[in-house]
């Protein structure tokens, strides 16, 4: 049985690490290479953090393990952790144990934003619910720029704390996040063929489960089926989705029931609750709900 370490407090993390008590309870940028020996074996063991995490990493001595599946870290490479997600960091067999790590990590405690409009926006960061093959690659500029920020961060965190502290360490916060968000986007657009490439192959792959018997059986397509059929999560896939197509996999879920249920509607006298079941609805109220929604009319309506 794998040992988990949690991870529930600053404090913990500096323990754990060897640095300084921290000088802010709720937030602290670490810096590997100021590192000393881990007091506690964090490689190859299973880590459950209480905490926010950006990371970013110039070298390539350590692997991940999210999930099943094994990642490096490239240069120049930005992850995110939400709260309770579990990782497994990877010493690499050919690396030398004095490799050095040029990179940083910003760990924050969610009792930071709490009570900061920043809390009410956190699920619109969608890439904390990325996979690490996820990550975000970033040019050398845009390194220097979210290396400044949060260095605006740590030195207003290290201040004596002052009326404006929190909402200036908070607000640093989100424009670092802001920044991350604007760079996947750039992400998505240089990988522009591959990106057509997924799509193609989501949409071949929504069309098939709607022309097959899986519907009746297997009942209605989830967003959750279909990222792991393409290999991506449910986030990534649906922001991607939305950026190359308009409409997020959830939405392409909806558009395939309803032109299948018009079709049914207008080329069968099937009567509706039996259409919805075969549409994989368990009540087919739902269905008529989906459709009124979506068209502006109920299903006998349109039939009619």
């Amino acid at each position: 049985m794998n040992t988990i370490i949690r991870i529930e407090s600053i404090a913990q993390v500096h323990d754990i690490i060897g640095y300084k008590s921290p000088k802010h309870p709720l937030i602290t940028l670490i810096e590997p290479e100021k590192m000393k020996q881990l007091k506690i074996p964090i490689m190859n063991y299973q880590v459950i953090s209480s905490l926010y995490a950006v990371s970013l990493k110039n070298g390539q001595e350590c692997q991940i393990l999210y999930g099943r599946q094994h990642y490096d870290f490239q240069e120049g490479t930005l992850m995110f952790m939400a709260p309770e997600q579990t990782v497994m960091p990877i010493k690499k067999s050919d690396v030398s144990e004095k490799a050095e790590w040029n990179g940083w990590v910003l760990l924050f405690h969610p009792d930071l934003i709490r009570k900061s409009s920043l809390v009410n926006k956190m699920n619109g960061y969608t890439f904390f619910n990325y996979d690490s093959h996820e990550a975000l690659h970033i040019s050398e500029k845009e390194r220097y720029t979210v290396t400044d920020i949060v260095k605006t961060i740590e030195h207003e965190y290290s201040q004596n704390m002052d009326d404006f502290s929190k909402e200036l360490i908070v607000s640093n916060i989100e424009l670092l996040l802001n920044y991350c968000k604007r760079f996947y986007g750039r992400q998505f657009i240089t990988r522009s063929n591959v990106n057509k490439d997924l799509v193609m192959k989501f949409e071949a792959f929504i069309t098939a489960y709607f022309e097959s018997d899986k519907l009746e059986s297997n009942g209605l397509l989830s967003v959750k089926q279909c990222a792991k059929e393409m290999g991506y999560s449910a986030n990534y896939l649906s922001d991607l989705l939305k950026r190359e197509t308009g409409k997020n996999t959830q939405e392409h879920i909806h558009y395939s029931i309803i032109e299948k249920g018009r079709n049914l509607l207008v080329s069968t006298n099937e009567p509706i609750n039996q259409i919805a079941y075969a549409l994989g609805f368990d009540y087919p109220q739902h269905f008529s709900k989906l459709f009124k929604t979506k068209t502006g009319m109920s299903p006998a309506e349109y039939r009619n």
